[in-house]
């Protein structure tokens, strides 16, 4: 429950508060560890995603792929990169198979009442729309749902979100399922309070047969809307105390077992430069990454600071 988590992270022994903020500076998330702090950690493997969005010509993407085959990535790490719809054919047939491929979206049928949590639709008339059963087809194996992005210029909703990963796992796709306040929420210190409720609107739909497969093929990634793509980056210790937040929620609202298994990432102007600080802390199990996944040099950093994580928490 939202009570039970938040007196977790405000009592004596927790270290999550949301301070008020200054003037033309967003609200920090202030904690007491300011060295790594093994809390919640989790136990699956670190993954890396590298969200392209709708960027790209084939020719940059032959480019991006060349060079991503040609970097060296670090061994025990998962990287999966999401092309636009229209370059996934290319991606896919031209990538090492070291790099798993998403899609960017996949469609639900919002308005469909169905008890089995499958939401299959009986037709096919929604134009411009790609469905989890065509990317099953094709054999592509991860989609990243519930951009905030998709949240905030398409309207999409906690209710559809969860939808669309009920159904996306129905077809047995890998989820990437993102999280994430703006601004105006944080400064509300409503941060937790809108996180849970995106969880919860996943928890609702994906029925009890489905949740032992959270920690291998439903990742969180939490994405402050306020640093996706503005430059600003939350602190290091701003990201462990939301993460462990996160796996503090799945404990109490799912299981245990899921909690320690769930790999949760962070995204939000992640870098080369800020990826090893943010690896350190025993929570973040990965990154979602979106301008600097179009630079092969440094998308391959990214990657390779799982070595970091590893280290910090006494994986390697």
């Amino acid at each position: 429950s939202l009570a039970r988590v938040n007196a977790f992270f405000t009592g004596k022994t927790g270290g999550f508060r949301v301070s008020a903020p200054k003037p033309g500076r967003p609200v920090p998330v202030t904690s007491r560890h300011s060295k790594l702090h093994v809390t919640a950690q989790g136990n699956g493997r670190f993954i890396v995603g590298g969200n392209w969005k709708c960027n790209g010509t084939k020719a940059s993407v032959e480019a991006l792929v060349k060079g991503l085959n040609a970097g060296d990535i670090a061994d025990k790490v998962d990287v999966v990169v999401a092309p636009p719809f229209l370059y996934i054919d290319q991606a896919m047939g031209a990538l090492h198979p070291k790099f798993k491929v998403a899609a960017q979206n996949a469609w639900v049928e919002y308005t469909l009442d169905d008890p089995t949590h499958h939401y299959d639709s009986e037709s096919g008339a929604f134009t411009g729309e790609v469905s989890a059963e065509m990317l099953e087809d094709l054999q592509i194996p991860w989609v990243i749902l519930g951009h905030s992005e998709r949240r905030s210029l398409l309207n999409e909703d906690n209710k559809m979100v969860g939808k669309k990963v009920a159904h996306a796992r129905f077809h047995g796709l890998s989820v990437i399922v993102c999280v994430g306040e703006t601004l105006e929420e944080r400064e509300s210190e409503k941060t937790l309070e809108v996180i849970f409720a995106q969880l919860q609107a996943v928890a609702d739909e994906i029925d009890d047969r489905e949740h032992s497969s959270w920690g291998s093929q439903v990742v969180i990634a939490y994405e402050p809307i306020w640093a996706i793509g503005t430059g600003k980056v939350a602190t290091p210790d701003q990201v462990q105390d939301v993460h462990a937040a996160i796996r503090e929620w799945l404990k109490l609202n799912v299981s245990e077992e899921v909690s320690k298994a769930t790999r949760i990432q962070y995204g939000g102007s992640v870098n080369e430069t800020n990826c090893a600080e943010l690896a350190r802390f025993s929570d973040v199990d990965g990154f979602l990454v979106g301008g600097a996944s179009l630079d092969p040099e440094k998308f391959v950093q990214i990657c390779n600071s799982s070595v970091v994580h590893y280290k910090a928490v006494g994986r390697a």
